[in-house]
């Protein structure tokens, strides 16, 4: 009977104690890990949003900076190239109508004007 008993303990401590630390384990391992997990990966994300924010902060100011020179030259270039071509027609067109106006009639009036006092 003790042989039995002593077999039949053994092995139903054996499976209890198996399935308890399978099971304890198991739980208490879920716990660690998901824990550790988390400091770990909320240190990591708190890292990497430090060096995006970081990154962020100098694309914004880089292209801020890129926004701003860039197209201004560019638009400095246009702006000069179209407006020295406006105002070289609009001259043109202004002065040759001014010239020939001013041209034709102020001779008339400096003729009226040196006949009235002269005559």
């Amino acid at each position: 009977l003790s042989i039995y008993l002593s077999i039949y303990l053994s092995i139903y401590l054996s499976i209890y104690l198996s399935i308890y630390l399978s099971i304890y384990l198991s739980i208490y391992l879920s716990i660690y890990l998901s824990i550790y997990l988390s400091i770990c990966l909320s240190i990591y994300l708190s890292r990497l949003l430090h060096y995006l924010y970081s990154y962020l902060i100098y694309l914004s100011i880089d292209l801020s900076i890129n926004l701003s020179i860039y197209p201004s030259i560019h638009l400095s270039i246009y702006l000069s190239i179209y407006l020295s071509i406006y105002l070289s027609i609009y001259l043109s067109i202004y002065l040759s109508i001014y010239l020939s106006i001013y041209l034709s009639i102020y001779p008339y009036i400096y003729l009226s004007i040196y006949l009235f006092i002269y005559l």
